[in-house]
């Protein structure tokens, strides 16, 4: 009964180490499966990140690509405004040319009428060439006598007649463009007072203007741009007016009425020339 006694305590202490180790194995078998899901999952997520690295770097990629597509964009669409506003600058030089022929040909035909006017010239009938064979033949002194001679009715005097509302126009842009611009301008005014319902009296208006822009007289050419469009708002020289208007005002330091003018331009004028080249300067006036 005593050894039972003494050995029970022994069998507790070896199942207990026995109970022990196998919770130690089953504990390092525990930790040994956490390592391993670790390591897996440290992985996955390696390989997430790896991913998402990729992917932004392709999306950086792409922005440098688009960055630079926009850019050399811009620099073409800027070129090809230039190129625009160059041709359209042609196309008003070769519009200009073809008008200044124009109104040169008129003030020639108008210089002109009175001659086409005046009665033609009389010419003298068929002489008979044979007489009658009962008439007698002259005598010496009858044949020695001279036939009467018509006289040719006289041109009227150019000078004294009144020049027309083209050929005013014509010697006052000459005069402009030979630099005198005070008698280019008395030409052009003379012109309005005598003729002020005459097809080029908005051009004369337009080049009153251009004479004092000659002259360095900015304000002075801002109000005679301005007549122009409130006279003569129909006309085609009313967006060219209204453009010069805005750039006068530019010129003079009143950037917010020169907007003002470049959007009338636009909206009053869409399809013009002189509408493209506002769109243009406004996205560059400061």
């Amino acid at each position: 009964m005593s050894r039972l006694r003494l050995l029970a305590p022994a069998a507790f202490v070896a199942v207990g180490a026995c109970a022990t180790r196998s919770d130690i194995q089953v504990l390092q078998s525990d930790i040994r499966v956490m390592r391993i899901e670790s390591n897996q999952a440290d992985s996955a997520r390696r390989v997430q990140i790896d991913a998402v690295i990729n992917a932004l770097g392709g999306t950086q990629d792409s922005l440098r690509s688009m960055h630079a597509q926009l850019f050399k964009f811009q620099g073409d669409v800027r070129g090809e405004l230039y190129a625009l506003g160059q041709q359209l600058i042609q196309v008003q030089e070769l519009t200009g040319q073809s008008q200044r022929r124009l109104q040169e040909l008129r003030a020639s035909m108008e210089q002109r009428a009175p001659e086409l006017a005046a009665p033609a010239t009389q010419q003298p009938g068929p002489t008979q060439t044979s007489a009658p064979p009962t008439q007698s033949r002259p005598s010496p002194s009858a044949a020695a006598t001279p036939a009467p001679v018509t006289s040719l009715p006289q041109a009227p005097n150019s000078g004294s007649v009144t020049p027309g509302p083209n050929q005013l126009f014509q010697l006052s842009l000459d005069q402009l463009r030979r630099g005198s611009a005070v008698a280019a301008r008395a030409g052009f005014q003379d012109l309005l007072r005598q003729y002020p319902s005459s097809d080029v009296a908005p051009e004369a208006q337009f080049y009153i203007a251009q004479s004092y822009e000659t002259e360095g007289k900015i304000a002075s050419a801002d109000s005679a741009y301005a007549l122009v469009v409130s006279k003569y708002p129909q006309s085609a020289r009313a967006p060219s007016a209204l453009y010069k208007r805005a750039l006068a005002l530019q010129a003079q330091g009143n950037v917010q009425a020169a907007r003002a003018a470049l959007a009338l331009v636009i909206r009053n004028y869409a399809r013009s020339d002189e509408a493209v080249l506002a769109r243009d300067r406004l996205r560059t006036l400061k």
